[in-house]
């Protein structure tokens, strides 16, 4: 019978191999797409067999999942217990585009696979629907208290604000991805939403 540290050490190099799978399957998946990457290709990287990674993650589906969870889980951790109110939330956005000027892993996998999940049966469609359902409704409801807050004024249609910002940040990771020295997401960043929010404030 194992030990109780015995089956810590188990467990512990487990999920030490979990992840080491999933950074490798988040990088093929950001080269080459989840339909043209493959389960051997990922399971070689990884020093492992398909039934070896399959004993892992149950499919390529699982697979992806648990990548987009690992991504999600670094989103989390950078936002805090508590998102910023207000026009300060729109702040923390343009620092979101200076940290993700140094992770381009998971600015090129978020661009790639949103834009594949556009094409019927993608497995990451729901995932990115409700993605893009959920910035939107943190945007509009920073937006909605900067106005109660006073920092904008009322009466202008937030949720078309809304995806207009998000609209701004993944255009220019696009960009950015094709030519990063030529375009500089966080100064880029500032500026548009700077420039939206003047047409949105009080006189």
């Amino acid at each position: 019978m194992k030990s109780t540290e015995g089956r810590r050490a188990v467990r512990s190099a487990a999920a030490g191999r979990r992840t080491e799978i999933l950074r490798i399957a988040m990088e093929t998946f950001a080269t080459r797409g989840y339909h043209n990457a493959s389960l051997a290709e990922i399971a070689e990287r990884a020093g492992l067999t398909q039934a070896g990674v399959l004993h892992h993650f149950r499919s390529k589906t699982a697979l992806l999942s648990g990548v987009l969870a690992l991504r999600d889980e670094s989103d989390i951790e950078r936002l805090g217990v508590e998102r910023p109110r207000g026009l300060a939330f729109l702040d923390h956005l343009v620092e979101t585009a200076r940290q993700n000027a140094e992770r381009e892993g998971i600015v090129r996998l978020y661009a790639v696979l949103s834009a594949e999940s556009v094409t019927d049966g993608h497995p990451a469609q729901s995932y990115f629907r409700e993605r893009y359902r959920g910035l939107r409704e943190m945007v509009t409801e920073a937006l909605v208290e900067a106005a109660e807050l006073g920092e904008l004024r009322d009466g202008f249609d937030v949720e078309s604000v809304a995806s207009t910002i998000i609209a701004v940040m993944d255009g220019l990771q696009v960009q950015w991805l094709l030519e990063p020295a030529a375009v500089d997401m966080a100064e880029a960043t500032r500026r548009a939403v700077d420039a939206l929010l003047a047409t949105l404030k009080s006189c």
